[in-house]
């Protein structure tokens, strides 16, 4: 993001926001529309979920696609903190599978948020937690994560939002704002109708799609009401695409991230979105009535580069001369906005259209939730991010020099510590990082602060960027993961086991 600023509000009358409900707005349907919804019912949310193959209408064509409940995206769940959480699962896939609640702080051991659980095909299993009572309501989502099979499953079409619910909804101006959801998700639809398979370098480059949905729709239209607010919760529900969002005329105010609220809307007129992340942002129904445009930029995540000749070692270590440094592809021509990504095309992803005028004008919010402080860590831990070659797999993605090994323990922890991992991409590419269980803040890129305190749990690094993230490690002892988001890189191996300890 760029242009960032803080943004105060004029002064306004609260109790009047509190009786706006909007009912001109209310009064508007968008013609997109997202798959049934779920919501708890007597603190107990309560479904079944069957991941299967299903023809879908995606784009005008009919597509064969794989789906949680015959939809895309799947079914919305929506609970509130202490609710408890029970879905059947039933495989109906080709493949073993199972399920992650991606930004959950919910166990991840049983029948919790337990990525090392495999559900073979035509078998069933329910998954049963209760979120923590004090639970960051919030925009996440579920989605396989059978290792060896996510990267394929989810490009098929296996995802679907998760919101908690809570204290930010009750905020007047954020109740009185329209609220759409918007899950931005790419295919490869042949002629057929049938998903196309990657060749081998489009598993090394992190696959993208010929086909970008919103919801599963091309280019939907989404309503603004005149003088009032828009609250779009955005997913990034891609394998590996990037999102750089920008719409026209509008700025965004970013009013939550992957884990929750930040303090008060931050102004910025792009949002960038890796695969895994999620923000909600409000627009301003204040420009002149009109249709106005949802833009993706372009954005170069990097490239495969010249290719060092190591070989791994004992142990799946990288030997000496292995990693891929900067290659052919010199950093400096691979910053976001080069016009080298999203093939160097700007895509029109969705229109926005004025519609009936809000009663009466609601205003942005001064406040949103304070974001802990958090104190110095414990303790300092580094991570680098590459890839490489090995004897009869080719090339593979590194975390510290090692593929992943599912017997392997690469970190420990312990419970009620504060923990900073220092992040380096030292390859060709940029990877997004994502840490199971527990929410983090950004603190400094190449020993620069962030401009604001926000929870997250994936984050980007560069190629050539150093990122620290502050982690606490709090409530749930157990082995879980980290790993890059381009999923067939996870899939490569750039995943990590954690063991947190109390």
């Amino acid at each position: 993001m760029k242009r960032r600023q803080f943004f105060t509000l004029s002064s306004a009358s609260a109790a009047a926001i509190l009786m706006s409900r909007c009912a001109a707005s209310n009064q508007i349907k968008a013609q997109p529309t997202l798959s049934e919804s779920y919501a708890s019912n007597g603190s107990l949310l309560e479904l079944s979920l069957d991941a299967r193959q299903s023809q879908v209408s995606l784009g005008g064509t009919q597509a064969n696609l794989l789906t949680f409940n015959g939809q895309i995206p799947g079914p919305r769940l929506e609970a509130r903190g202490g609710d408890t959480v029970r879905i059947r699962f039933l495989n109906n896939l080709q493949n073993p599978s199972n399920l992650h609640y991606h930004g959950l702080h919910v166990p991840p051991t049983g029948n919790a948020d337990n990525v090392f659980l495999s559900v073979p095909p035509g078998e069933r299993l329910t998954y049963e937690f209760t979120l923590p009572k004090n639970h960051p309501p919030g925009t996440f989502w579920y989605h396989p994560h059978k290792h060896g099979f996510v990267a394929d499953q989810v490009f098929g079409g296996l995802a679907g939002l998760f919101i908690v619910r809570g204290e930010l909804d009750e905020i007047a101006e954020i109740k009185a704002a329209r609220e759409e959801f918007v899950v931005l998700k790419d295919f490869s639809i042949g002629q057929n109708g049938q998903l196309l398979p990657p060749n081998p370098m489009e598993k090394m480059h992190g696959r993208e799609g010929n086909l970008v949905t919103v919801n599963g729709e091309v280019r939907p239209r989404f309503s603004i009401p005149e003088k009032g607010l828009l609250r779009l919760r955005l997913l990034n529900a891609s394998t590996s695409r990037f999102y750089r969002l920008s719409l026209e005329e509008h700025p965004f105010y970013i009013i939550a991230t992957d884990g929750g609220a930040i303090a008060e809307p931050v102004e910025t007129n792009e949002v960038l979105l890796t695969p895994g992340e999620r923000v909600e942002v409000l627009v301003k129904g204040d420009r002149p009535p009109g249709e106005y445009r949802l833009l993706d930029l372009p954005y170069n995540r990097g490239g495969m580069g010249m290719m060092g000749g190591g070989r791994m070692g004992p142990g799946g270590r990288m030997g000496p001369g292995g990693m891929m440094g900067g290659g052919m592809m010199g950093r400096g021509n691979m910053r976001r906005g080069s016009g080298q990504g999203n093939n160097g095309e700007t895509r029109t992803l969705a229109t926005l259209r004025y519609g009936d005028r809000a009663q009466p004008e609601v205003p942005l919010p001064k406040q949103l939730i304070p974001v802990e402080t958090l104190p110095e860590p414990n303790g300092v831990k580094r991570f680098t991010l590459n890839h490489g070659m090995a004897p009869g797999r080719g090339m593979i993605f590194l975390i510290n020099g090692k593929a992943f090994k599912g017997d392997r323990i690469d970190t420990q922890v312990q419970l009620n510590r504060i923990e900073d991992w220092e992040l380096t991409s030292t390859g060709t590419m940029d990877h997004p990082f994502h840490l199971h269980t527990n929410h983090f803040q950004t603190i400094s890129r190449n020993q620069q602060p962030e401009p604001y305190r926000a929870w997250k749990d994936t984050v980007l690094v560069r190629r050539g960027e150093v990122v620290r993230i502050r982690v606490p490690f709090r409530d749930f002892p157990g082995k879980t993961v980290y790993h890059c988001h381009i999923l067939d890189h996870e899939d490569l191996g750039m995943m990590g086991n954690i063991q947190m300890q109390a």
